[in-house]
């Protein structure tokens, strides 16, 4: 699990980020971002809906498989954005942790060096 203070805490904020923020998709994950100038440290969430997997035992350990691929990514001196990542595929079970940490790594790194003039990257 990441710290309390990375975390998001109620809808509203995630909402604001679903309405608000920009997207990456690729066929396992679409990240919302956006910055938050309001706030100190980043904050990040990891979104599995019941039609990816009906096993909550499932969604469960796909959140917690990517809370543990985001971790080292989260540190003091990142940018405060807030990051949603929405599992939009349960293949996500069967990637290796390499390969869900090259993904993730990827993701963050795009989500966190935006700039307004780029577009919506499709991966």
């Amino acid at each position: 699990m990441i710290a309390f203070k990375y975390r998001f805490h109620g809808h509203g904020s995630l909402r604001y980020v679903y309405k608000n923020g920009q997207a990456i998709r690729t066929h396992l994950v679409t990240v919302k971002y956006s910055r938050n100038p309001h706030r100190k440290n980043p904050r990040i969430g990891v979104v599995v809906s019941k039609k990816v997997l009906k096993s909550a035992v499932g969604r469960n350990r796909i959140r917690r498989r990517l809370y543990e691929a985001l971790r080292p990514h989260i540190t003091p001196d990142l940018p405060s954005y807030d990051v949603v990542f929405i599992v939009s595929s349960s293949e996500i079970l069967a990637q290796s942790p390499s390969e869900l940490n090259a993904l993730v790594s990827d993701l963050m790194a795009q989500a966190t060096t935006y700039t307004p003039d780029q577009k919506n990257d499709i991966i």
